[in-house]
């Protein structure tokens, strides 16, 4: 299971009561999306940064192959951040909650 698919599936489970996540669940978790977006986020910065060295010499055919692959690794973090970051955004609420109840 993937790491977004298991911040979906902790997020669907009751807040509280049988069948609620732990507190150590939900900080394990929170702390394995944090680092995976921090990670996605360093890529796509160092291809931010390629792709402006491969554009200064795009005229060439390699650096127009180098270009567009770039671009589509640059497109596909874009859209898993963008997944990403809702399902992070609801955790912490989940976590005040589980301390609050422990």
């Amino acid at each position: 299971m993937s790491l977004r698919d298991e911040i979906a599936e902790l997020l669907r489970m009751p807040e509280h009561g049988v069948g609620a996540p732990s507190l150590d669940t939900i900080e394990s978790t929170l702390t394995d999306g944090y680092a995976a977006k921090h990670a996605l986020e360093a890529d796509r910065w160092r291809i931010e940064r390629r792709l402006c060295e491969v554009a200064r010499g795009a005229g060439k055919p390699a650096g127009r192959r180098e270009f567009a692959r770039l671009s589509e690794q640059l497109e596909t973090i874009d859209g898993e951040l963008a997944k990403l970051r809702p399902l992070l955004h609801n955790l912490p609420a989940r976590r005040r909650l589980a301390r609050r109840a422990a």
